[in-house]
C-alpha cells in the first residue's frame, strides 16, 4: 500500500498547514520546520511549524513536537510523548514513552525524564532534578 507523501489539515484561522514526510523515518514534518537530515522521525510523530530538530535526534512513533519547540542534537522523544510549544530539550537528553514536556519547559543536556513523567509549564530540569512531576 502507497503512503501518502504529504497532509495538509487548515487551522481554525484558515491557515493551512503542509506536513511532508521525512526522507529518514518517514514522519511527518510541516513546511516551516526545520529537522536536521540526520534526524529521525518515526512514521506517525508529528514537527510542527517552527520547531526544530537537530542532527542524530530521534523521534519515535507517535511522539509530536509542538510549534516553536527545539529538539536538540542526539535528543531522542520516546513513543507518544508530546513536547510542547516552546520548549527545549537538550543534547543528548531522554524523553521517556508517554511524557507530556510542558509549554515553554527546558530540559537540560543529558537528563532522563522516565516514561509517563509530567513536566509543569516553564519548568526547568537540571541534571539530579528531583521534582519533575506536575503538581
Amino acid at each position: 500500500m502507497r503512503r501518502r507523501k504529504y497532509e495538509e489539515f487548515e487551522e481554525d484561522n484558515g491557515t493551512v498547514l503542509r506536513y511532508a514526510r521525512h526522507d529518514n523515518g518517514g514522519g511527518f514534518v510541516e513546511s516551516h520546520a526545520h529537522v536536521d537530515p540526520a534526524a529521525y522521525v518515526a512514521e506517525n510523530a508529528y514537527v510542527d511549524r517552527g520547531a526544530a530538530v537537530g542532527a542524530g535526534a530521534r523521534i519515535a512513533t507517535g511522539a509530536w513536537i509542538d510549534r516553536g519547540a527545539v529538539v536538540h542534537a542526539g535528543a531522542s522523544i520516546g513513543t507518544t510523548a508530546h513536547v510542547a510549544a516552546g520548549a527545549v530539550i537538550g543534547r543528548d537528553a531522554r524523553i521517556g514513552a508517554r511524557a507530556k514536556v510542558g509549554a515553554n519547559a527546558h530540559v537540560w543536556d543529558g537528563v532522563r525524564v522516565d516514561s509517563d513523567d509530567v513536566i509543569a509549564e516553564g519548568s526547568v530540569v537540571r541534571s539530579g532534578s528531583q521534582r519533575r512531576r506536575a503538581a
